[in-house]
């Protein structure tokens, strides 16, 4: 077995970065298709439209249809097709991200991502969620290659609403505990093969950088402004859990939120938010200490991050209203079975349960 990384070819973070988006395109091609999300076109597009009329850029805009999945994939690759770009932009959050590649790989064009949230480490990764039209998980997608370009305007991540950069902490959460153990277990990564050195150190570093900074930068957030704490927690939501995730390797806590998905309740909460949920989950799957746990709660209650079910939604903890969930998150190829031993619907059923007592008793204790 080899060890392998991925990485984007270049990624740009900083204030105000989005007017140089010319000037990083311009060696890539000459004419572009922006994919936008609902609120990209106030946020970003008149900076898109701009830097790229400056380098004599050609571009066509078309508007994001609010999944991922196979039937939106396929109406922007005709759009683009017909367009003639040579370059596909992403501006918005992660299911626009994941559409731009999904459209842009297979076609070969140069691919570019704009996150106006820091809510996942979508703009990074070769990695695609797909969903059904109705927002369930319907499957990952692996395509081998990252963005040409992922521009990270640090000032537009803290105009959008907090819950979107809270939700992006959930998610790099997992990222540390799913590398650990794809390493312990010495399972590939999501390229097939092990983690080198370095992903395992960027996904130690995103955690720390989580615990250090998160709530500070929530803070700063909330105000609407930029400190030294956003900047690293966008870094981490962004690059490091990226990088962690994708060249690190996967576990338990991505499958359980796939699992979530199929219960209706859960249709309003972040990708993030559900995360959350499964990394506490996955320490109680896999047996850790309680110490270990107690960390990753007292985080999740610091910054805002769902501990229990009833944060997400989920009231009816019956064994007929979870086992669905818990059977998708089993499901054959499933990145549960990354786990160091075997995973039954019936263990991740009852880890759910036991996660969710212990959410609900150090919610409590916090609270009196």
């Amino acid at each position: 077995m080899y060890s392998c990384i991925m990485l984007p070819s270049k990624y740009v973070q900083g204030r105000a970065v989005l007017p140089l988006i010319g000037e990083f395109l311009v060696r890539l091609g000459k004419r572009a298709l922006l994919l936008r999300g609902k609120t990209t076109a106030s946020i970003v597009d008149t900076a898109i439209t701009a830097g790229l009329q400056e380098q004599g850029i050609e571009l066509a805009k078309v508007d994001f249809g609010g999944e991922c999945s196979e039937d939106e994939i396929t109406r922007v690759a005709e759009i683009a097709r017909a367009e003639a770009a040579d370059i596909i932009i992403g501006a918005g959050g992660g299911k626009v991200i994941d559409v731009v590649k999904s459209v842009g790989y297979p076609a070969d064009l140069a691919v570019v991502m704009v996150p106006t949230i820091a809510a996942t480490d979508a703009p990074t990764s070769s990695v695609v969620v797909l969903y059904t039209a109705a927002g369930v998980f319907a499957g990952v997608r692996f395509y081998g290659k990252n963005p040409d370009l992922v521009l990270v305007d640090v000032e537009t991540i803290a105009r959008a609403p907090v819950r979107y950069l809270v939700a992006g902490m959930g998610d790099a959460l997992s990222t540390w505990f799913e590398a650990d153990t794809a390493r312990r277990a010495h399972r590939p990564n999501t390229s097939g093969g092990l983690a080198t050195q370095a992903a395992l150190k960027w996904a130690r570093l995103c955690y720390e950088t989580l615990l250090a900074d998160g709530l500070a930068a929530r803070r700063a957030v909330e105000k609407g402004v930029v400190t030294p704490a956003v900047e690293r927690i966008v870094e981490a939501n962004i690059l490091l859990s990226g990088i962690g995730a994708e060249s690190g390797g996967l576990a338990a806590a991505h499958s359980v939120h796939n699992g979530l998905t199929v219960l209706p309740e859960t249709a309003h909460y972040y990708h993030g938010e559900k995360v959350a949920f499964g990394t506490l989950t996955q320490l109680v799957l896999e047996g850790r200490r309680t110490d270990e746990m107690r960390e990753v709660a007292e985080f999740c209650l610091s910054v805002g991050l769902p501990l229990t079910l009833g944060e997400l939604g989920v009231t009816n903890l019956s064994p007929e209203n979870l086992m669905p969930a818990a059977e998708l998150a089993c499901a054959p190829g499933e990145i549960i079975h990354n786990e160091p031993f075997p995973v039954t619907p019936q263990m991740v059923y009852e880890a759910m349960l036991a996660a969710d007592a212990l959410g609900k008793e150090w919610s409590a204790q916090r609270k009196g």
